[in-house]
């Protein structure tokens, strides 16, 4: 599958943009976030419509592809799902929905209430993206997928075209990685103008591991943040972009996603999900550490999470 160009991610966003919000960029000092770096951009993308950054992508892709009468089809975590699925009831197509069983009470109650027949299959996404590929052959719906389709990384790349217009090029980008549709767009877009850090859940490495064998292979899934970034593999088109523009993959355990995301909530009321936590967790951990000059940015890429988990 081809990388996007920038001139394709450019449409993309004017494509999208009657249906999107143009998310807030937080600018702080590193001292205020305890950091020893000239600044911390926080892009909060948990604010975006449905949660999360997916939105863009599909809504990408719904406007510029023909949707059956059968709807949309997809299979997800959680996060593309309700995207999928607030994209779907904002254009009035019908919208199913496939999710692994370790897929969360509070985004399977977001699904069915944006109106999205909601099926659960299997223990993981990859069990749930094989059921949902056997009913697409069935009823001939729009296939969504939630991280390898062009027009969904595309739709990604929207993310950093907003950071850039209003903010610059950072010197260097933190953003979590699960299929890698986000971090492909977002590479696609800066095209090694800046230094990309991927970050990964330990239990969910799916671009360390390719990176360590020299292709996609699957892993093993688990974690705290296997319900956002629970892909098997690494997305075709996220090697691709890695192949092309060269990313560093950073492993965070589950305590230190954790206690960021409790972080984020105590410090700076940012309620987010463990995956969106993963940037933070790996300036505070210490994982990576930035030059004192450096302008930093954190994509928050979602928040749709169990109130309860941050008590």
């Amino acid at each position: 599958m081809q990388i996007p160009t920038r001139d394709e991610i450019a449409a993309a966003a004017a494509r999208i943009a009657p249906d999107v919000r143009r998310t807030p960029l937080w600018r702080l000092p590193g001292a205020a976030l305890g950091l020893d770096c000239a600044e911390v951009w926080l892009k909060l993308e948990q604010l975006q419509l449905s949660g999360s950054f997916k939105a863009r992508g599909m809504f990408n892709r719904l406007r510029s592809l023909p949707v059956p009468e059968a709807g949309a089809i997809v299979a997800s975590g959680g996060n593309a799902g309700i995207a999928v699925a607030a994209a779907a009831r904002a254009l009035g197509v019908p919208c199913e929905v496939f999710v692994p069983e370790v897929s969360s009470a509070a985004k399977r109650a977001a699904l069915a209430a944006l109106g999205a027949r909601v099926v659960v299959h299997g223990a993981a996404y990859a069990d749930a993206y094989a059921a949902s590929v056997e009913r697409q052959r069935e009823t001939g719906a729009l296939a969504m997928h939630a991280y390898d389709q062009p027009e969904v990384v595309a739709g990604a790349g929207t993310l950093a075209a907003e950071i850039e217009a209003e903010a610059g090029v950072p010197d260097r980008l933190l953003v979590s990685v699960g299929g890698g549709g986000l971090v492909a767009g977002i590479a696609a877009w800066f095209e090694g103008r800046t230094r990309i850090e991927a970050l990964e859940p330990a239990r969910a490495p799916t671009l360390h591991a390719a990176l360590a064998a020299g292709e996609p292979v699957d892993v093993e899934v688990g974690g705290v943040a296997a319900d956002s970034l629970g892909a098997r593999r690494l997305g075709t088109i996220a090697w691709q972009v890695a192949l092309r523009h060269p990313l560093v993959s950073t492993l965070l355990d589950d305590e230190a996603i954790r206690a960021a995301q409790l972080r984020l909530w105590r410090e700076l009321r940012l309620a987010v999900e463990p995956a969106a936590a993963l940037p933070l967790a790996a300036l505070w951990s210490g994982a990576l550490k930035p030059a004192a000059h450096e302008r930093v940015a954190v994509v928050v890429c979602g928040a749709n999470l169990d109130p309860a988990t941050l008590a």
